[in-house]
Protein backbone atom coordinates (compact mmCIF):
# COMPACT_ATOMS: atom_id res chain seq x y z
CA UNK A 1 0.00 0.00 0.00
CA UNK A 2 1.37 3.33 -1.32
CA UNK A 3 -0.96 5.71 0.91
CA UNK A 4 -3.75 5.73 3.11
CA UNK A 5 -7.51 5.80 2.44
CA UNK A 6 -9.94 8.21 2.69
CA UNK A 7 -13.96 8.43 2.05
CA UNK A 8 -16.46 9.96 2.84
CA UNK A 9 -18.33 8.26 6.51
CA UNK A 10 -21.18 6.50 5.44
CA UNK A 11 -23.11 7.66 9.21
CA UNK A 12 -24.35 4.02 9.62
CA UNK A 13 -25.37 3.11 13.29
CA UNK A 14 -23.21 0.33 14.56
CA UNK A 15 -19.80 -0.07 15.81
CA UNK A 16 -17.54 3.27 15.47
CA UNK A 17 -14.49 0.33 15.02
CA UNK A 18 -16.39 -0.70 11.63
CA UNK A 19 -14.78 0.87 8.02
CA UNK A 20 -18.22 2.88 7.37
CA UNK A 21 -16.79 3.48 4.22
CA UNK A 22 -20.04 4.99 1.96
CA UNK A 23 -17.48 4.05 -1.18
CA UNK A 24 -16.87 8.07 -1.82
CA UNK A 25 -12.97 8.36 -2.13
CA UNK A 26 -11.54 11.28 -1.03
CA UNK A 27 -8.17 12.20 -1.89
CA UNK A 28 -4.63 13.76 -0.60
CA UNK A 29 -5.15 16.64 -2.20
CA UNK A 30 -8.78 17.00 -1.05
CA UNK A 31 -7.36 16.77 2.75
CA UNK A 32 -4.85 18.96 2.25
CA UNK A 33 -7.44 21.79 1.03
CA UNK A 34 -8.86 21.02 4.60
CA UNK A 35 -5.59 21.44 6.66
CA UNK A 36 -4.64 18.01 6.97
CA UNK A 37 -1.01 16.71 5.61
CA UNK A 38 -0.25 13.43 5.00
CA UNK A 39 2.96 11.51 5.00
CA UNK A 40 4.21 8.14 4.34
CA UNK A 41 6.92 7.87 5.92
CA UNK A 42 8.78 3.81 5.86
CA UNK A 43 11.37 4.39 8.73
CA UNK A 44 11.80 6.77 11.66
CA UNK A 45 14.43 8.88 9.41
CA UNK A 46 11.74 9.95 7.62
CA UNK A 47 9.42 11.23 10.63
CA UNK A 48 12.67 12.97 11.96
CA UNK A 49 13.32 14.85 8.31
CA UNK A 50 9.23 16.00 8.66
CA UNK A 51 9.86 16.38 12.38
CA UNK A 52 12.87 18.80 12.16
CA UNK A 53 10.83 20.72 8.95
CA UNK A 54 7.92 21.44 11.51
CA UNK A 55 10.66 22.01 14.69
CA UNK A 56 8.58 19.37 16.71
CA UNK A 57 11.04 19.28 19.60
CA UNK A 58 9.15 16.03 21.81
CA UNK A 59 7.63 12.88 21.33
CA UNK A 60 5.95 9.96 22.87
CA UNK A 61 4.94 6.49 21.75
CA UNK A 62 1.01 5.06 22.86
CA UNK A 63 -0.60 1.93 22.67
CA UNK A 64 -4.21 1.74 22.26
CA UNK A 65 -5.06 -2.02 22.97
CA UNK A 66 -6.96 -3.90 25.49
CA UNK A 67 -3.94 -5.76 26.55
CA UNK A 68 -1.83 -2.54 27.28
CA UNK A 69 -5.08 -0.64 29.11
CA UNK A 70 -6.65 -3.28 30.39
CA UNK A 71 -10.47 -2.48 31.52
CA UNK A 72 -10.54 0.94 31.15
CA UNK A 73 -9.47 0.69 26.80
CA UNK A 74 -13.47 0.88 26.12
CA UNK A 75 -14.40 3.48 28.16
CA UNK A 76 -10.63 5.05 26.50
CA UNK A 77 -11.53 4.30 22.72
CA UNK A 78 -15.28 6.09 23.70
CA UNK A 79 -13.80 8.77 24.97
CA UNK A 80 -11.16 9.23 21.87
CA UNK A 81 -14.36 9.17 19.54
CA UNK A 82 -15.94 12.12 21.22
CA UNK A 83 -15.84 14.99 18.70
CA UNK A 84 -12.90 17.54 19.69
CA UNK A 85 -10.21 20.06 18.78
CA UNK A 86 -6.81 20.90 19.96
CA UNK A 87 -5.15 23.85 20.17
CA UNK A 88 -2.14 22.42 18.70
CA UNK A 89 -1.38 20.20 15.63
CA UNK A 90 -1.54 16.68 16.04
CA UNK A 91 0.53 14.90 14.66
CA UNK A 92 0.48 10.78 14.86
CA UNK A 93 3.07 8.36 13.10
CA UNK A 94 1.72 5.07 12.96
CA UNK A 95 4.53 2.23 14.41
CA UNK A 96 2.26 -0.67 13.86
CA UNK A 97 -1.81 -1.60 13.69
CA UNK A 98 -4.24 0.38 12.62
CA UNK A 99 -6.90 2.81 13.14
CA UNK A 100 -9.35 5.61 11.86
CA UNK A 101 -9.07 9.27 12.09
CA UNK A 102 -12.09 11.27 11.16
CA UNK A 103 -12.28 14.96 10.36
CA UNK A 104 -15.07 17.34 10.17
CA UNK A 105 -14.84 19.09 6.14
CA UNK A 106 -16.03 22.51 5.80
CA UNK A 107 -19.39 21.22 5.14
CA UNK A 108 -19.51 19.33 8.55
CA UNK A 109 -19.24 16.19 6.88
CA UNK A 110 -17.06 13.22 8.65
CA UNK A 111 -14.08 12.60 6.34
CA UNK A 112 -12.71 8.99 7.32
CA UNK A 113 -8.89 8.54 7.27
CA UNK A 114 -7.55 5.10 7.30
CA UNK A 115 -4.26 4.98 8.74
CA UNK A 116 -1.33 1.93 9.16
CA UNK A 117 2.14 1.03 10.13
CA UNK A 118 4.29 3.84 8.38
CA UNK A 119 1.05 6.61 8.01
CA UNK A 120 2.35 10.29 9.35
CA UNK A 121 -0.57 12.25 9.84
CA UNK A 122 -0.50 16.17 10.65
CA UNK A 123 -4.27 17.67 12.46
CA UNK A 124 -4.04 21.62 12.22
CA UNK A 125 -5.29 23.42 15.29
CA UNK A 126 -8.62 23.67 15.29
CA UNK A 127 -10.00 21.05 13.08
CA UNK A 128 -13.02 18.65 14.70
CA UNK A 129 -11.72 15.40 14.28
CA UNK A 130 -12.26 12.12 16.30
CA UNK A 131 -10.07 8.66 16.55
CA UNK A 132 -10.68 5.13 16.81
CA UNK A 133 -8.96 1.65 16.53
CA UNK A 134 -10.21 -0.67 13.65
CA UNK A 135 -11.94 -3.70 14.78
CA UNK A 136 -9.13 -5.58 15.42
CA UNK A 137 -8.21 -3.24 18.71
CA UNK A 138 -4.71 -2.25 18.64
CA UNK A 139 -2.34 0.39 17.60
CA UNK A 140 1.21 1.66 18.64
CA UNK A 141 1.06 5.58 17.79
CA UNK A 142 4.46 7.97 17.88
CA UNK A 143 2.25 11.36 19.24
CA UNK A 144 5.56 14.47 18.06
CA UNK A 145 4.99 17.68 19.75
CA UNK A 146 5.99 21.08 19.19
CA UNK A 147 6.68 22.09 22.78
CA UNK A 148 6.09 19.62 25.91
CA UNK A 149 4.01 16.67 25.56
CA UNK A 150 0.48 17.97 25.64
CA UNK A 151 -3.21 16.25 24.62
CA UNK A 152 -5.59 18.94 25.54
CA UNK A 153 -9.07 17.79 23.58
CA UNK A 154 -12.20 20.80 23.69
CA UNK A 155 -14.92 18.81 23.32
CA UNK A 156 -17.56 20.29 20.40
CA UNK A 157 -19.78 22.84 21.69
CA UNK A 158 -21.55 25.72 20.25
CA UNK A 159 -18.96 28.39 22.37
CA UNK A 160 -15.67 26.36 20.65
CA UNK A 161 -16.85 28.48 17.23
CA UNK A 162 -15.35 31.69 19.13
CA UNK A 163 -12.04 29.76 20.23
CA UNK A 164 -8.96 31.83 18.59
CA UNK A 165 -7.73 28.45 16.99
CA UNK A 166 -11.00 27.37 15.51
CA UNK A 167 -11.34 30.77 14.07
CA UNK A 168 -8.02 30.84 12.57
CA UNK A 169 -8.91 27.28 11.18
CA UNK A 170 -11.83 28.38 9.20
CA UNK A 171 -10.09 31.41 8.27
CA UNK A 172 -7.25 29.95 6.66
CA UNK A 173 -9.61 27.51 4.98
CA UNK A 174 -11.36 30.19 3.86
CA UNK A 175 -8.70 32.31 1.95
CA UNK A 176 -7.38 28.70 0.93
CA UNK A 177 -9.89 27.63 -1.54
CA UNK A 178 -11.18 31.03 -2.40
CA UNK A 179 -14.23 31.93 -0.01
CA UNK A 180 -15.07 35.10 1.60
CA UNK A 181 -15.50 35.50 4.98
Amino acid sequence: RLIMKAYFYDNAEGDQREDHDSGSNVSVDYLSRIGVTYHRCPSVRDVNSVANARSYKNRDEIIVSPDQMGPAYEEKVRMFFNEHLHEDEEIRYILDGEGFFDVRNLENEWIRIRLEKGDLIILPAGIFHRFTTDTKNYIKAMRLFKDEPKWTPLNRAPQLENNAHRKNYLQDRSVQVGMIT
